[in-house]
């Protein structure tokens, strides 16, 4: 059980680590506007993610047997560990091949400098962030053999919705979205 909610903890802080330092890589003009902002609606959203992360910590580290499911949860565990680990790397995977063309959740806007990113993982499905982190979020009260993970799956049309109202906006700004729409799936390769 150690070494599981080691692994746990690991991918959680290495996913972390990646959005922090692709944040870095970003033009200095766009840090700029980011730490120019008052407290809204969306630092409410950034505080409220950042809470819920420092949440999924502790749960991991001091208290994983938060309701549980199961009195022998190894198959359980397994199981969340496999979705875990694909929602972790589709995420990582996704938000590396977006590169500058990534923008927080809250902001709904399109850049100037952005592009339509349509290879590589986005040949495929077109929110592999947003499916990766839920299925991050899914596996890991899973693994943890909570029953926590019906939240995980209560935010499923959160993240169906956020993706709809991603798309409005980026069919506005680049026109060749719609093409791209009908050659790819929303959120799992082939079928969704």
């Amino acid at each position: 059980m150690i070494a599981l909610r080691i692994v746990l903890l690991l991918g959680m802080l290495t996913h972390k680590l990646v959005w922090e330092l692709m944040k870095r890589r970003e033009g200095a003009a766009r840090q700029k506007q980011n730490q120019a902002y008052e407290f809204n609606i969306k630092s409410g959203i950034k505080l409220g993610k950042s809470l819920f992360l420092v949440f999924l910590i502790i749960q991991t580290v001091f208290t994983p047997d938060i309701l549980p499911i199961s009195g022998n949860p190894t198959g359980i565990r397994i199981v969340g560990l496999l979705i875990y680990l694909t929602g972790l790397i589709t995420a990582i995977i996704g938000r590396i091949q977006l590169g500058n063309n990534w923008v927080d959740l809250e902001d709904f806007t399109v850049l100037p400098e952005q592009n339509l990113v349509n290879k590589g993982i986005y040949k495929y499905i077109r929110h592999p962030i947003y499916i990766g982190d839920a299925l991050l979020i899914i596996g890991l009260e899973l693994a943890l053999n909570s029953w926590l993970v019906i939240l995980g799956l209560g935010l499923l049309p959160v993240i169906y919705k956020q993706a709809l109202d991603e798309e409005a906006i980026l069919s506005k700004a680049f026109p060749e979205y719609r093409d791209y729409k009908q050659q790819t799936k929303m959120f799992v390769p082939f079928l969704v």
